[in-house]
């Protein structure tokens, strides 16, 4: 007999992937059988958890009634600094880390306005409590497995790939028309940047790569499209915008969102620190032919070693970026035949019919 799923996610208009991806995965188990939005009581729970307070709730859920769920980023740090005091906040990383950290969880406490960019705070994803109490944890990567094992050991985890669901692509007089309201040349090549813009983004590494590649080769245009959620960057990174070459764009809507993706070249979608997530912009992306620039790590290894650019996290970063960027204004041809093969990779392993009956499986065997 199939379960009743109970399905707890933010879901749009809620500005965010998740909310996405949960809509799209929504409707694809509906297929399979009953799935109840946060139902009161249900057979099984999928709860999608994220590392912001829209998840606050789904959190404290997941916790009181186990079910299956889905680490959407493999560090909740941030979200344990947002949701408790401070001795609740060092508690949980002593019941993470044992007590003879207790002094480091001070100091993390302490300095937590800067958690955005020091990587200590992404070297403890505190993921101990839900892997254990949970019937199983859905990861979208070798990275994000490798931290729930490192916490819980003995807890059942389970790989599917992050889900693509085609979207209806506007046409070409639409795409066109697009770039010409953004005073985008038609010979331009255009890198876009998409999402939520924070230090972890390398937006000022990107930026600065650009600039010597329109100092090079000045028929080339980055887009940045995305919300600021860093003061702190978007006052770094404000005279860089101003720059030739670059157009700046606020939150996309899904429509615009789709517009934007059709009118770039090629996306730039770096990461580091890394929250062990897969980018939902990523797989959107190269799902419509478009090559992305990814940086390095266990978090792509599944990725074909020719279906995206590896961008080295670090001092090589910068140079590498640029390498690339030229590599692509300068060979329309290569750029287009990573972009294929991108696609090629996501159609066969990120599907949401695919994706969907992987997650029904788990949810029946699950509930038993």
């Amino acid at each position: 007999m199939n379960p009743v799923v109970g399905f707890f996610s933010p879901l749009p208009p809620a500005r965010t992937g998740v909310a996405d991806y949960s809509a799209a995965l929504l409707q694809e188990l509906r297929a399979h059988g009953r799935v109840d939005i946060a139902p009161s009581r249900c057979d099984i729970g999928l709860y999608h958890l994220g590392n912001n307070t829209l998840h606050a709730d789904i959190y404290r859920r997941a916790l009181a009634a186990p079910g299956v769920v889905v680490l959407h980023d493999a560090v909740l740090q941030h979200f344990f600094l947002g949701q408790l005091g401070e001795t609740e906040y060092i508690d949980e990383f002593v019941y993470n880390y044992g007590e003879w950290n207790r002094g480091l969880a001070i100091d993390l406490w302490r300095r937590r306005a800067g958690s955005a960019a020091d990587d200590r705070y992404f070297r403890y994803p505190m993921l101990k409590r839900i892997a254990e109490h949970s019937r199983a944890v859905v990861v979208h990567n070798p990275a994000a497995g490798q931290a729930v094992k490192d916490h819980a050991p003995n807890a059942h985890i389970v790989e599917i790939p992050h889900l693509f669901a085609a979207p209806p692509l506007p046409d070409a007089a639409a795409t066109f028309g697009y770039r010409r309201r953004l005073g985008i040349e038609p010979a331009t090549f255009l890198f876009g940047v998409f999402g939520y813009l924070r230090e972890s983004k390398r937006l000022v590494a990107v930026l600065e790569a650009f600039r010597e590649l329109n100092r090079q080769i000045p028929a080339s245009g980055l887009l940045v499209a995305g919300e600021f959620v860093s003061t702190d960057l978007e006052r770094a990174v404000e005279p860089m915008l101003r720059e030739p070459g670059v157009v700046r764009v606020p939150y996309l809507a899904e429509h615009e969102f789709w517009l934007a993706a059709g009118a770039v070249d090629a996306c730039i979608n770096l990461r580091y620190p890394t929250a062990g997530e897969s980018s939902g912009i990523a797989v959107r992306m190269m799902g419509i032919g478009k090559p992305v620039f990814l940086t390095g790590g266990l978090e792509i290894a599944a990725i074909p070693e020719d279906a995206c650019i590896r961008i080295p996290a670090g001092i090589a970063e910068r140079e590498s970026l640029l390498h690339h960027m030229i590599l692509l204004t300068s060979f329309p041809r290569v750029s287009s035949a990573l972009g294929l093969r991108g696609a090629a990779h996501i159609a066969t392993c990120h599907g949401v019919k695919q994706v969907g009956k992987q997650y029904w499986e788990l949810l029946c065997v699950s509930c038993i």
